[in-house]
């Protein structure tokens, strides 16, 4: 059976010129997918001319409006109705596909595809999941700016998400979930935080208490459950260390000539290290919480990091993110309901 993805060709900062040669490459690597482009029909039917082995598997869904980067979410969810952004989410919730994939303003994106996709039963907000590199392989870490304030009722809808996610994608049966901390004693955090790890021991996940911020990328739990502004914090602290370390090695091997020639050495493994900890890899924020797939681009993203996205937004509709998330949250919310009613019972005379 072969999945759809409809993408925002007119989003983020390079549009088609990133977005449309993306997709091609996308396509080449997955036989079994198809590519709907969203955008202006006179920018991107001329594009196909550049993939004739494609025809056939690629198409043009025409929309007349463009998302600015800089745009009000609230304005753009109310003026612009016939945008790529809002086609694209619109193509998934009419069925016609699976996914959808933008590198347009995240606010919008975040407004509209809860407005279009609604949420998904049980649950109060819908998180934003990125994959990390760590130590023993990735890591997804949620909510990475969607929610600023959470209870932690928010917190445990952002565990069972994130497990089901880790679950489908990378075959898991229970993947680890971590709670993010500042100590990995019981008796530290806030009052939400603690609130949040008593809900979650009783969760039926693989919960593993609290993990301290080196944790993260050590690789000591599949998935990291945090609120929005740890999480972002978090996560642009992390990009600017990495930029600060890849800066301060390319100054000293570039001191002198022998430290050049240490470089030219050194330059395999090097290359391999890069390779490994590449930003672009990991591109592809999943919206978790809705009743369809949203996936979240960077917005400078090149072809080869617009190119991951779309892999990982064809990944969650293939192995039915969306289908796992809800039957996990019936059956959190059934074994509550049933330990309440038992409690009930116990009160009564």
């Amino acid at each position: 059976m072969p999945y759809t993805v409809a993408i925002d060709c007119m989003g983020g900062d390079h549009g088609p010129s990133v977005t449309v040669p993306a997709a091609f490459a996308f396509l080449r690597g997955h036989p079994e997918a198809e590519i709907i482009l969203v955008g202006q029909e006179a920018v991107l039917t001329p594009l196909l001319a550049a993939a004739p082995d494609l025809a056939g598997r690629v198409r043009v869904h025409h929309a007349s409006e463009v998302v600015a980067m800089d745009e009000s979410p609230t304005l753009a969810l109310k003026n612009k109705k016939n945008s790529s952004m809002r086609v694209a989410l619109n193509l998934v919730k009419e069925g016609v596909a699976g996914a959808s994939v933008s590198a347009g303003n995240t606010g919008a994106l975040m407004a509209m595809s809860r407005f279009v996709l609604k949420m998904l039963p049980g649950i109060d907000r819908p998180a934003l999941c990125p994959v990390m590199p760590t130590l023993r392989g990735h890591v997804y870490m949620l909510d990475l700016g969607a929610n600023i304030d959470c209870s932690a009722e928010q917190l445990l809808e952002f565990g069972v998400m994130g497990a089901m996610l880790a679950s489908a994608l990378d075959h898991k049966e229970a993947p680890s979930v971590g709670l993010l901390n500042i100590g990995s004693e019981e008796i530290k955090g806030n009052e939400v935080v603690k609130q949040a790890s008593e809900l979650l021991k009783t969760s039926g996940l693989n919960f593993i208490g609290n993990v301290e911020g080196d944790g993260i990328y050590k690789g000591q739990a599949d998935v990291i459950v945090c609120d929005g502004f740890v999480g972002n914090v978090t996560l642009k602290a992390s990009e600017g260390l990495v930029q600060m370390l890849a800066h301060s090695l390319k100054a000293e091997f570039g001191r002198n000539a022998f430290t050049k020639l240490a470089a030219l050495i050194a330059l395999p493994v090097l290359k391999k290290f890069k390779a490994r900890f590449d930003h672009r890899h990991y591109n592809g924020a999943s919206l978790l919480g809705l009743k369809g797939i949203s996936i979240k681009s960077h917005g400078s993203a090149d072809v080869y990091a617009f190119e991951q996205a779309i892999a990982r937004a064809f990944d969650a509709a293939s192995n039915n993110v969306v289908e796992r998330i809800s039957a996990r949250l019936a059956e959190l919310h059934a074994r509550r309901e049933e330990k309440d009613a038992q409690h009930t019972g116990e009160e009564s005379p």
